[in-house]
């Protein structure tokens, strides 16, 4: 069943076409994830859609009875109501008995023997009988917690910033709605509340439309892809991991495509040259068609956030942390923290919202004074801090305006320069937009431009607070990228899995009441260590209960009786596998050029890109075959040594 439908629809701010003349169908079932640069229109396509703002052209046609519910990025509040008031704030009879439920319920608590009150509760709670509205008061009490708000009367204003957006958000998911439209859902959410966000909208009925950068979130909730680009909508069947091939697949047509198009192009023009002195009358058709081609140029494609500004090295001393401790009011936040920062660290901090991660951050910084303990800096250390306060940018400066502050030019690592201007093309913005008053960015573009002055400063310390907030998909890759090639420490705090386990080698995890637990891992191995650490727990939990005689019985010869050894075909298999994975890699390589030598050859590639795939599987199986050999030969050593 269609639920809504958008007709060619447009709509520009001043000279920028943010899309033009594009068409969408939103199906009962579909979970859309909306995808694309910043500042290319993705929160006001939602607003359209949610019927908040107007198209220059264009129509959308919503099904008779379909109700919407719509999550700004930044939810309007009123600041004396309380949560439960607010969670309740809809128009329609369910939510206006439930708030006079509540608000019943609170003056009993004060009233407990008034005939009124009282009087008003049995009549309240027929309507609710008869509404079933106590599932939905149970449901809004049971998100919110899972959200963690515990304290239902709180008053809005009492609030931090990321309880607001979690209120928000459960306003938007108790409402009964056909389609759901989310803006950016994960942001100031902790890792337990995103993976709880998904399970609920995996489980819930009706459709579903999202922004969202969190890349494992849109693999494992969505079933359909679009993605605004410079005016367009494309539209991939699909979760995150099946976009991305699909789309590669519709580059490599466009480019084919253009290259033919530009051949054609140089034909005609020779042929429009060697005729214009010659005649004055010329075939209309064949000129029509040149025109149509010169005209007909294809958007340019959107150049990639390339970083490669150089840095200064770091001495022997860098950062050294000793016994540190750190409380704000009754909440103890660190308690005698240690740890030494050596080259080429790349820690993820983790932890639910409160528990300290940006107050260690500004600690480092110095932003914030230590109760107890010290943090010695190097004389080398120079630290970029990209912080959440993005906000403190002086709006009335231009974008150009703005990194000048920090460079003129800048020094590459190969040693060459690149100017304030060039470097902002290099992050999607134009000349045309490097005019612009910052005031006027979105505000991913806001944080993509923060991003940007923070490593034109050259660091060799890059502490990253929530850096995947408000950044589109494409910055985060080459983020990412950047930090795989940094020559120098980074420190982030972060509530997005698949940044962390792309650039996380520790994680600091803050546990609560100052403790602070190390793992060497990224996030999923950090992951699988607390599982197996539960289940260490539990079966310990069990053999403490058991008697001491059962504990202690001969399990140890029974244990020793069978030799551990390799089998003859697992020992000639080890004796070879690094050979094998050695000549897996050298096909790749030969692959990858083949690869970059067949990018007009549309059929070549494609072959080339599965046999890709094929070899890459098969080197991975190699790799992990090769860990469980090696695991295995120790093992055998350690036995003989015994």
């Amino acid at each position: 069943m269609n639920l809504l439908s958008a007709e060619n629809i447009s709509k520009s701010y001043s000279e920028k076409i943010l899309f033009d003349k594009i068409s969408l169908g939103i199906n009962e079932g579909d979970k859309i994830g909306v995808i694309g640069v910043n500042g290319t229109g993705k929160s006001t396509l939602l607003k359209v859609l949610a019927g908040i703002e107007s198209l220059d052209q264009g129509s959308i046609i919503k099904g008779n009875g379909v109700t919407i519910e719509y999550l700004p990025q930044n939810p309007i509040f009123h600041d004396e109501i309380t949560v439960i008031e607010q969670i309740f704030k809809g128009d329609n009879p369910i939510m206006k008995t439930l708030r006079k439920y509540e608000t019943i319920m609170n003056n009993l608590e004060k009233y407990p023997t008034n005939l009124e009150y009282n009087e008003e509760l049995i009549k309240l709670s027929d309507s609710m009988d008869k509404l079933d509205a106590w599932s939905l008061e149970s449901a809004a009490k049971t998100i919110l917690t899972k959200l963690g708000i515990m304290n239902f009367n709180e008053k809005i204003k009492n609030l931090s910033g990321g309880q607001k957006k979690r209120v928000a958000l459960a306003t938007a998911l108790i409402a009964p709605c056909d389609l759901l439209i989310l803006d950016e859902p994960t942001n100031h959410m902790d890792n337990e509340s995103i993976t709880w966000l998904e399970t609920y909208l995996n489980s819930r009925k009706g459709a579903l439309l999202m922004i969202t950068h969190d890349r494992y979130f849109l693999d494992r909730v969505t079933n359909r892809i679009i993605e605004l680009d410079r005016g367009r909508l494309f539209s991939y069947t699909g979760n995150y991991s099946i976009f991305l091939d699909k789309k590669i697949e519709r580059e490599q047509i466009e480019a084919a495509s253009e290259e033919k198009r530009q051949n054609l192009l140089r034909r005609e023009l020779a042929w429009i040259k060697r005729g214009a002195k010659a005649r004055t009358t010329k075939q209309k058709a064949r000129i029509d068609r040149f025109e149509q081609l010169n005209n007909d140029n294809p958007l340019d494609s959107i150049g990639k956030v390339e970083i490669s500004t150089a840095h200064s090295r770091l001495g022997s001393k860098i950062i050294e942390i000793n016994n540190i401790s750190k409380s704000l009011g009754n909440r103890n936040l660190i308690e005698n923290f240690s740890y030494t920062l050596s080259k080429d660290d790349r820690i993820g901090i983790i932890g639910a919202n409160g528990m300290g991660k940006s107050t260690l951050m500004n600690l480092i910084t110095g932003k914030l004074t230590l109760d107890s303990g010290e943090i010695i800096i190097g004389e080398t250390v120079k630290v970029g801090y990209f912080s959440q306060d993005s906000c403190e940018m002086n709006e009335e400066l231009r974008v150009i305006e703005y990194i000048r502050e920090v460079a003129e030019f800048i020094e590459t690592a190969d040693g060459s320069k690149i100017s304030a201007s060039q470097m902002l093309e290099r992050f999607l913005f134009p000349p045309q937009a490097q005019w612009t008053p910052i005031n006027k960015l979105s505000g991913g573009e806001k944080r993509r431009l923060f991003l940007l002055k923070v490593l034109m400063a050259s660091p060799n310390v890059l502490l990253l607070d929530e850096p995947t907030n408000d950044l589109d998909i494409e910055t985060l890759t080459i983020l990412e990228d950047y930090i795989e090639d940094f020559n120098g420490i980074v420190i982030a705090v972060s509530h997005d899995r698949y940044f962390l386990d792309k650039i996380a080698e520790r994680i600091f995890s803050f546990e609560g009441n100052g403790k602070v637990l190390e793992h060497t891992g990224n996030y999923s191995d950090f992951c699988e260590f607390k599982k197996s650490q539960s289940s260490e727990e539990a079966t310990d939990s069990k053999t403490a209960s058991k008697s001491a005689p059962k504990e202690n019985k001969a399990p140890a010869k029974k244990e020793n009786s069978k030799q551990l050894k390799f089998s003859y075909k697992e020992k000639l298999e080890f004796e070879q596998i690094e050979g094998v994975i050695e000549a897996l890699e050298n096909d790749l390589e030969k692959i990858d050029s083949d690869i970059a030598a067949a990018s007009t050859n549309f059929q070549l590639l494609q072959e080339l890109l599965e046999k890709k795939d094929e070899i890459e599987l098969e080197l991975l199986e190699k790799m992990e075959r090769f860990e469980y050999l090696s695991n295995l030969d120790e093992e055998i050593k350690a036995n003989k040594g015994l």
